[in-house]
């Protein structure tokens, strides 16, 4: 249990309990915990996020999970739509917090000293406010999302509500190359009350008053956005690759490693569309075909049933070249020598882990900022292609699979993600500029948050 009564500090977390944010917020404070000693954290989350984000088999010291309403109505059943609880809760915020905040502080003894929120938490700054404490944020995605949403008014005015998708966002050099059509959901179209929409719209004009940004990138990936970012919030930190800053131990319960080890470099197609979602049946059917035909060695990480999604008699005949498992070390993978391409859904935790394995990816986005990360891979860093149309079709994939593994093309993008890869693994390294950012954020802790805005 942390150690409350005798702490120099206490800093209250707020976690968004949906998708990849817990988990990286909780690294970040692992890494801030190990360079303030003295510091206890509370990490505010729903129970359910709690159990699966806090390590089982590990205590941890001076960081204590406490749970947070998810906001749920009595006896509720999952029905299947993985965005219904986030809507429940998200009509909790910010009461439950508050709520939450207040029983902390009851039980601990303890006032807070300091908030940090996900980047999501535009009402933290009124927390912090009312506290009298300093606000940090953790944006958990890449830097060009995170402009796009500071500048959603802007962009707005410039290509309108609901115009046309292949309307390019050039009234900023560095956007030249995405459209109307890249945005998230809620920017310019779609549907704008959606609880995460909502949240982010909000989040854009709060930020400005949050003492610093955390954000899981590095400098030299998208530099001029960085420095856009810069010489507008008061602190903005890149941080990360955070999967590179922090190890963990490789759970590889099902032989992966030792299956890729048998194959020739960069030859293997990886595959996995994230923890949230799945290709409809007729992708996966499109998916399969393609593989089958290219008669490429196959490691697919797949969330369901795949002897009832994936057609019928193809596990049997690719099953010389393909494995199949319900899950995988997706990094380690992505870092050895035989993976020559990964079919991704172009999540930011799947774009750094390529980049970290130095493995140009065929993307396939399906909400949030994948359609962006999708864009700016291929057209603007140029180490991945999108799918044509978005979608997975049997020409569409064999014509990119082929472009990537065989093709003086896809040499360049191998070429071009390798310089990234080296560039990523040196930012964290001592004296790199994340390591640089991170002792910053250390020092804005053991100082600013001590002493309570006036």
């Amino acid at each position: 249990m942390a150690n409350y009564k005798n702490a120099s500090k206490h800093i209250a977390v707020l976690a968004f309990p949906f998708g990849t944010h817990a988990v990286p917020l909780l690294r970040m404070v692992r890494q801030l915990s190990d360079a303030s000693p003295g510091v206890v954290f509370s990490f505010l989350s729903t129970e359910q996020s709690n159990n699966s984000t806090f390590p089982k088999d590990e205590k941890l010291d001076n960081i204590k999970p406490f749970h947070v309403g998810d906001g749920l109505p009595e006896g509720y059943s999952f029905k299947g739509n993985p965005h219904e609880p986030v809507e429940y809760f998200v009509k909790a915020l910010p009461g439950n917090f508050r709520e939450a905040i207040d029983a902390l502080v009851a039980e601990t003894g303890k006032r807070i000293d300091c908030l940090i929120t996900d980047a999501f938490y535009w009402f933290a700054a009124d927390i912090a406010d009312e506290l009298n404490v300093p606000w940090l944020a953790l944006w958990t995605a890449g830097p060009r999302a995170f402009f796009i949403h500071a500048e959603t008014d802007v962009i707005r005015r410039h290509v309108g509500i609901n115009g046309p998708p292949d309307k390019a966002l050039d009234f900023h050099q560095e956007f030249s190359a995405i459209s109307n059509a890249d945005l998230p959901d809620g920017i310019t179209s779609g549907n704008f009350d959606a609880p995460v929409p909502a949240l982010l719209d909000k989040m854009g004009p709060s930020m400005s008053r949050a003492t610093a940004i955390a954000a899981n990138s590095y400098e030299d990936l998208d530099n001029t956005v960085v420095n856009l970012l810069k010489s507008r919030f008061n602190m903005f930190l890149n941080i990360g690759p955070f999967n590179l800053a922090s190890g963990s131990p490789i759970d590889d319960t099902h032989g992966c490693l030792d299956w890729l080890n048998k194959h020739n470099q960069a030859s293997v197609v990886y595959i996995s569309f994230g923890s949230v979602i799945s290709p409809p049946p007729h992708e996966l059917a499109a998916l399969s075909e393609a593989l089958e035909e290219s008669d490429l060695p196959y490691l697919w990480s797949f969330r369901g049933n795949p002897e009832k999604q994936l057609p019928p008699g193809f596990l049997e005949r690719t099953s010389s070249k393909g494995k199949i498992v319900p899950w995988a070390p997706q990094l380690k993978i992505l870092e050895n020598q035989s993976v020559g391409v990964f079919v991704t859904h172009g999540g930011w935790n799947s774009v750094l882990e390529s980049i970290i394995g130095g493995v140009p990816m065929i993307l396939r986005p399906f909400f949030g900022d994948q359609r962006l990360n999708t864009r700016t891979v291929e057209s603007v860093w140029g180490f991945g292609l999108g799918l044509e149309g978005g979608t997975i079709t049997k020409e569409g994939t064999k014509k990119a699979l082929n472009s990537i593994l065989s093709t003086e093309e896809g040499n360049k993008m191998r070429l071009k993600i390798g310089v990234q890869k080296e560039l990523a693994r040196k930012a964290v390294q001592p004296n790199g500029s994340s390591a640089e950012n991170f002792k910053t954020l250390v020092k804005i802790i053991n100082t600013t948050c001590h002493q309570h805005k006036r």
